[in-house]
């Protein structure tokens, strides 16, 4: 039986994944996530719940301190998407907590899965962060990283060691750097969430910025089926691969569809422009479809349609979660 390592299980995209390599018989999965209070800690549990299974087992635990070396016996592969989340709250005495979690956590993933007797392929969770306000878009792998966030910087770091454990140490490493993830339990900070969430109870939701900043929205289901694809995939090891949905459009523009989807008007008041965030996001996923077969296949109203669905469903803690 096919055994897998998933850090930060029960996040967002981490628990979606857990889930999709379990819906196969003949996998098994070990989930490790250390249950950070980024945002209410009962959202993760309730995902670990929904993942109950003879196949999953769940290890409490953080990559930066923890004994990394007996939870890779016997695994096929490791997805790493644990991490510190979040581009605007990266700054000060939080950064600490960012090299932590996203530079520390992964060099010790890499040393430990380097010395193990049959190094298992690492798939490691990027973001679009680390290409900052890019020159030209859409972006490719090739362009100049040129992160504006201290998040953006630890990811590209990661990245970085990624690399260089690949070619110095031997493993086989995949960097995916992800565009602005959205679907079915999204976490309750980002911005279709707190919107659905607002819209939904009346109340106003607060625009950092004019509204007219692009995002690359990608559909979690498409993350998912680019991190199996990742894995699967022969002759992919040391690269990084944009995974973008190619739906950039403006948020003023995403909130326009979601009040359409929903019925209901936005309540909306405008603040300042948050530091670090970027005017514009879009990826060009040319590599992944040509080296990974891989694609998006979800389009921006489709998975609005899903998340409002599952918002709807959750609106109680939801709303705790978002106004605590």
């Amino acid at each position: 039986m096919p055994k897998f390592l998933v850090t930060g299980a029960a996040g967002f995209i981490g628990s979606t994944l857990t889930a999709q390599l379990l819906a196969d018989e003949a996998n098994a999965v070990i989930g490790l996530d250390r249950l950070s209070d980024y945002y209410d800690v009962r959202i993760k549990r309730a995902r670990l719940e929904a993942l109950a299974s003879s196949r999953f087992t769940f290890v409490e635990s953080d990559l930066s301190v923890s004994n990394i070396a007996t939870l890779l016996h016997g695994v096929a592969g490791v997805f790493h998407l644990a991490g510190q989340p979040g581009v605007r709250p990266s700054w000060g005495d939080s950064f600490l907590t960012y090299v932590s979690d996203n530079v520390v956590a992964t060099q010790r993933l890499l040393e430990a899965i380097a010395a193990a007797d049959a190094p298992p392929r690492l798939i490691y969770s990027s973001s679009s962060s680390i290409y900052g306000d890019a020159e030209k878009y859409p972006v490719s792998e090739s362009d100049l990283p040129r992160p504006i966030s201290p998040y953006g910087v630890t990811k590209l770091a990661g990245e970085h060691l990624c690399s260089l454990y690949a070619s110095k140490r031997g493993i086989e490493t995949v960097s995916l750097r992800y565009f602005t993830v959205f679907g079915a339990g999204q976490r309750p900070d980002m911005a279709f969430t707190r919107l659905m969430v607002k819209m939904l109870s009346g109340e106003e939701f607060f625009v950092n910025g004019d509204g007219s900043q692009i995002r690359d929205f990608t559909h979690v289901t498409d993350i998912v089926s680019a991190n199996l694809a990742a894995y699967y995939t022969a002759g992919a090891s040391g690269r990084v691969f944009n995974v973008s949905g190619g739906s950039s459009v403006s948020l003023l523009e995403a909130i326009r569809i979601t009040e359409e989807l929903a019925g209901v008007d936005a309540r909306l008041t405008h603040l300042p422009g948050a530091l670090g965030d970027v005017a514009r996001t879009g990826g060009a996923s040319d590599d992944a479809l040509d080296v990974l077969s891989w694609k998006p296949r979800v389009d921006l109203p489709t998975g609005l349609t899903e998340q409002l669905a599952w918002v709807a469903a959750n609106l109680p803690e939801l709303r705790r979660a978002i106004n605590n």
